[in-house]
C-alpha cells in the first residue's frame, strides 16, 4: 500500500487528479440560514457571496478523525499525510491537529499556511511522491517543501467581503473603501495582506501579472489560476502568464469553492505558483 493524503475542499484540486491520486477530501462548510452545505458534496447557490446571511465553517475533529481512519485503514497502515487550510483562516488545521492525537505518529497535519490550490501545490506534490513509494516522513517533508516554495496572489473587487469575515484587517478594508482602490493580496505566514494598491481592475490585472512573473524567476514553475464568478478575466490573466512564462511544468485553471468565494466576493482571481514546481505533473 501507499500513504494516503488527506485534504480539505477548499483547495479544489481537480476532480481527475483526486480520484488519479487517491486523495481524500473532507469538505468545509457553508451555513445558509438554518441549512448547513457541505462543500463539493451539496448544491450551493452562487448568489452565497451577495448575501449577508452566510457564514463558513471548517471541518469538525469528528469528521477529520474519520477521514483519517479511513485513510489510514486504505493505506493499510503505511501512514497519511494530511494538508489543510491556513490555520490563520480556519480552524480546521487546529481540528485536524486534534484528531491526529487519536492515532499517534501515523497521521501528520501540514499547515498550508495558504488557500485554494496554495494548499492544493503541496497536496499534488505529497500525493505524487506518496504514489511513487515514499514513505511517510518524505512525504511530509515533500509536502512542506513545497508550502515553502508556493506564494498565492489574489485579486478582489472590493474588501468588503474579506473584512466582514475577518480575513482581513478593519483597517485595511477601510482604506480600499475610502480610496476606492483596487487591491492585491498576497498569503504571508497563513494571513492575507495588503500587497499593492491600484486604481482599475485593468491596472490591478497588468499589475497580477507583473508580480507573478517576477516571483518565477524565470524558471520552471507549476501554476494555478482560480477564480470565483470571473470565468472570463481568469482566462485572460492564464493566456497572459502562458505568454509571460517560458517553462510551466503544469497549469491548472478552475473556480474557487464556494466557502472562499463567500469570503471573496465576486470578481476575485488569484494565482499561486511553486517555483521549480509540484512533484512529477500527471
Amino acid at each position: 500500500m501507499a500513504v494516503i493524503v488527506v485534504t480539505d475542499s477548499n483547495a479544489h484540486v481537480p476532480s481527475a487528479l483526486v480520484a488519479e491520486l487517491g486523495i481524500q477530501v473532507v469538505p468545509l462548510h457553508v451555513l445558509l440560514d438554518d441549512t448547513d452545505l457541505r462543500e463539493g458534496v451539496d448544491q450551493v447557490p452562487d448568489e452565497i457571496a451577495k448575501t449577508s446571511v452566510v457564514t463558513t465553517a471548517g471541518a469538525s475533529p469528528g469528521e477529520l478523525k474519520q477521514s483519517y481512519f479511513d485513510a489510514l485503514k486504505a493505506s493499510g497502515g503505511d501512514g497519511v499525510l494530511a494538508v489543510h487550510i491556513s490555520r490563520q483562516l480556519s480552524g480546521t488545521w487546529d481540528a485536524g491537529r486534534q484528531a491526529a492525537l487519536e492515532f499517534e505518529s501515523q497521521v501528520r497535519i501540514v499547515d498550508s499556511g495558504s488557500a485554494g490550490m496554495g494548499t492544493g501545490f503541496p497536496v499534488l506534490a505529497a500525493a505524487r511522491a506518496a504514489a511513487a513509494g515514499a514513505n511517510l516522513d518524505e512525504v511530509f517533508r515533500i509536502a512542506n517543501d513545497t508550502v515553502e516554495r508556493s506564494n498565492s496572489l489574489l485579486y478582489v473587487d472590493r474588501l468588503e467581503n474579506l473584512r466582514r469575515g475577518g480575513r482581513i484587517g478593519a483597517a485595511a478594508a477601510f482604506l480600499g473603501t475610502a480610496l476606492s482602490m483596487r487591491p492585491i493580496l498576497q498569503m504571508v505566514n497563513g494571513k492575507l495582506l495588503l500587497r499593492e494598491k491600484t486604481r482599475t481592475a485593468s491596472k490591478a490585472m497588468t499589475k497580477l501579472v507583473e508580480l507573478v512573473v517576477e516571483g518565477v524567476g524565470g524558471g520552471p514553475a507549476a501554476v494555478a489560476v482560480q477564480h470565483w464568478q470571473a470565468s472570463e478575466r481568469a482566462t485572460e490573466l492564464g493566456d497572459q502568464l502562458r505568454e509571460r512564462i517560458p517553462e510551466i511544468t503544469e497549469m491548472h485553471m478552475g473556480e474557487y469553492g464556494p466557502v472562499l468565494g463567500t469570503h471573496l466576493g465576486p470578481g476575485a482571481v488569484g494565482v499561486t505558483i511553486v517555483p521549480g514546481g509540484a512533484g512529477t505533473a500527471s
